[in-house]
């Protein structure tokens, strides 16, 4: 047997996902018939359905005892930076040391520090980022070599402060893992689920004269553009999407705005998709829209689910997928925001 190298409690500093989030956003019901999914690519399908089984149990155990009988494998990158305290949605990739994106079985342990009990596994099933090719976008990551898939779990993280992640895939008929360290703090400024969703206009395209180049730099433009949130807030469920395609600094909002198009063909006759980009005038040098600062928002991207009384039935930031995009607006739907 191959002697294990053990594995380094460090950061993974890694830019895949640069401004991401997460928030508690709770789970959907069933899907529309119509909202039929690309099929998951087939790397992707063993990470989809990880066992509680193939991992192992801490048994009082710290996070650096534990992490010391895996392998040290891939990279961590976090797809979230706003955890608050609670059971909390956590979404990262995992990055192979020849770089490509590793899909594999895996959990998530969870501890105050290296020498701090762990609390696990938590299974992280991978939720595919891709979509049907009718909804397949210029700006996407639909070229070789790019994320397909993040992984997400629910975490609990019941105090503000620092909290170390390890991450354990079970490749090859072995463990390996990734460790992460993770800030959890109260954002009271950031409407939550149950939250009324504040009212603002939205550009409409309508606003632009049917120049949707000025309101989206998705490519080509998405058909979220019909109302404004101020005018359909309260009346219908709204999934509300704010994302930058062609601008993010991460390499999922071109993905998720591409989910969203997708899900409008099959929910569009029910919820009002609404896309808001992310810069005034598209330009990174002017700042934020006035939309995000009424959200409390500094990052990208992020999706609200508001039922049709204007509550917020699930929110979402960062990497997610079609499942959760999904599951998000069912919600909506079933008005899971009262």
């Amino acid at each position: 047997m191959r002697r294990r190298r053990p594995l380094a409690l460090a950061c993974a500093a890694l830019a895949a996902f640069a401004a991401c989030g997460g928030g508690r956003e709770g789970r959907g019901g069933a899907s529309s018939p119509n909202a039929r999914a690309a099929p998951a690519s087939a790397e992707v399908v063993p990470a989809l359905r990880p066992d509680r089984a193939a991992f192992p149990a801490p048994r009082g155990r710290t996070l650096r005892q534990l992490a010391a009988t895996v392998a040290a494998g891939p990279q961590l990158a976090l797809a979230t930076s706003v955890h608050e305290p609670g059971r909390a949605r956590v979404a990262f990739g995992l990055i192979a040391p020849d770089n490509r994106f590793l899909y594999a079985p895996t959990a998530i342990y969870v501890a105050r520090g290296p020498d701090a009990p762990a609390r696990g596994p938590f299974l992280a099933p991978a939720d595919s980022l891709e979509v049907r090719p009718a909804f397949r976008s210029r700006t996407s990551n639909a070229v070789e070599g790019e994320l397909k898939a993040v992984y997400r779990a629910r975490v609990p993280l019941p105090r503000p402060g620092r909290w170390l992640l390890l991450a354990v895939s079970a490749q090859d008929g072995r463990l390996v893992g990734a460790t992460a360290p993770l800030a959890v703090r109260d954002q009271p400024r950031i409407p939550d689920v149950g939250d009324p969703a504040p009212r603002v206009a939205t550009p409409t395209a309508a606003d632009v004269g049917g120049d949707l180049a000025a309101i989206d730099t998705r490519e080509p433009p998405s058909d979220m553009h019909r109302a404004s949130l101020a005018d359909v807030l309260g009346r219908r469920p709204v999934a509300l999407l704010f994302a930058t395609p062609a601008l993010c600094r991460s390499r999922v909002c071109g993905p998720v705005a591409d989910i969203g198009a997708q899900l409008q063909a099959a929910y569009g006759d029910r919820v009002e998709f609404i896309h808001v980009e992310v810069y005034v005038d598209n330009d990174v040098a002017k700042g934020l829209r006035p939309q995000l600062a009424a959200y409390g928002l500094t990052t990208e991207p992020w999706l609200f689910a508001i039922d049709a009384d204007g509550r917020v039935a699930a929110r979402l930031e960062g990497a997610f997928g079609v499942g959760e995009y999904r599951a998000a607006v069912e919600r909506a739907l079933a008005g899971a925001g009262r």
